[in-house]
């Protein structure tokens, strides 16, 4: 094929398309430069992904433009690309990419896909978890000292309850601590157990850590225990990032003064030369939820909280920089209250639909005086993301 290079991965020779297209416009990195990347820390990526079926984010045009995301395999592939029939709540269903090699690596980087996101099963068992995954996810304005304290919280509940638990930063401001766990468990279960620990940690650290849900209602870390739902991904480990950092597993004691920034495809790939995979051990360090668990119905139900917070919509849009737009107009309309924002208040959300994300902003404007909070607007941008779905009149 013109323009074309193969690559050795896995054993098989992986046709890669474009080659020099630039990836990341920022470092210049190419999608060659990325397949050879994960090729380089192929043992560390390959058991991020190994067995499980995954989920293609793909950026095609670049990690500058938003990525779609492609849930079924693509019917054209090579036959040695297994996938696995995967049941999302809805009660659709998807023939995903399962990982079986570097080979199946090489060739999702070369569909565009930047990171790996798989789900915490593995083939043949797809219906019971063999990960619990605790995602830390800053709102805006946290100090990266306050995210490392939550990990370093959430590792001590973890363990306190029986389980061995890993870290690894997330490739952007987040931090990801996984721990493994025996499939016995069904997803609610897990999920249960991921919010029970979530709970635990917001009761240690209420200053820095909050487990509430409704992002209006979030001040600090989110203890996110919703990433262990079915229909739920996370970045595995090795994943490159459209920030260019890398998601890279770490040891504890390395977690303290660890910086997100300075792990990138060439250094990890040093690291990785180095000191091999730190998540190595994993394999065989599964444990039990049933502590977990008991401290879950120990903790009973959520108190409900009957505080209603000042919301108002600003924008629906199919990308985020129309969005962003329309808040910054707002906020000209506006200044005074544009003032009294705080960074927490400004809600920005990455919505999903069925093949791709949309982006809607919200502003909470708890802290503007009532009387002086403008009210809903009509919005300036309104994507409906579900209108191509609907029969015709």
């Amino acid at each position: 094929m013109p323009g074309a290079e193969i690559v050795e991965a896995g054993g098989r020779e992986v046709t890669i398309t474009n080659p020099d297209r630039v990836v990341f416009p920022r470092t210049g990195h190419t999608k060659l430069d990325l397949v050879r990347y994960y090729l380089s820390v192929g043992g560390g990526a390959l058991r991020g992904v190994a067995d499980r079926p995954t989920v293609l984010k793909r950026f095609v045009h670049g990690v500058d433009e938003e990525p779609f995301f492609q849930k079924r395999a693509p019917a054209k592939r090579p036959d040695w690309i297994d996938v696995a029939e995967f049941r999302y709540p809805s009660g659709r269903s998807a023939e995903e990419v399962v990982g079986r090699d570097l080979a199946t690596v090489a060739w999702c980087v070369n569909l565009g896909c930047v990171d790996l996101n798989p789900h915490s099963v593995r083939f043949p068992d797809i219906d019971h978890p063999d990960e619990l995954r605790v995602d830390l996810d800053p709102v805006p304005g946290v100090p990266w000292p306050d995210i490392i304290q939550v990990a370093l919280t959430a590792r001590d509940v973890l363990v306190e309850h029986g389980l061995t638990p890993f870290p690894k930063t997330s490739g952007s401001r987040g931090f990801h601590v996984y721990a493994p766990i025996t499939p016995d468990w069904t997803y609610p279960q897990v999920r249960k157990a991921a919010e029970a620990v979530a709970r635990e940690v917001e009761r240690r650290a209420p200053e820095i850590a909050t487990s509430h849900w409704w992002k209006e209602e979030r001040q600090g870390v989110f203890v996110d225990f919703n990433q262990n739902a079915r229909d739920r991904t996370t970045v595995s480990a090795y994943s490159v990032r459209p920030t260019g950092w890398v998601s890279t597993p770490l040891t504890w004691d390395e977690v303290p003064s660890c910086d997100p920034t300075e792990f990138t495809m060439e250094t990890v790939t040093a690291r990785f030369e180095e000191r091999g995979d730190p998540w190595a051990e994993m394999d065989g360090r599964e444990g039990s939820l049933d502590s977990l668990l008991a401290l879950a119905k120990a903790q009973g139900p959520r108190p409900k909280n009957p505080q209603k917070f000042p919301v108002i919509e600003i924008a629906r849009s199919e990308k985020k920089e129309p969005a962003l737009k329309a808040l910054e107009n707002w906020k000209r309309r506006h200044p005074e209250a544009a003032a009294r924002l705080e960074p927490a208040d400004v809600l920005v959300d990455s919505m999903r639909g069925r093949s791709s994300t949309w982006t809607r902003i919200r502003v909470n404007l708890q802290h503007v005086p009532e009387d002086e909070r403008p009210p809903q607007e009509p919005l300036e941008v309104d994507f409906d993301p579900w209108a191509a779905y609907r029969p015709g009149p």
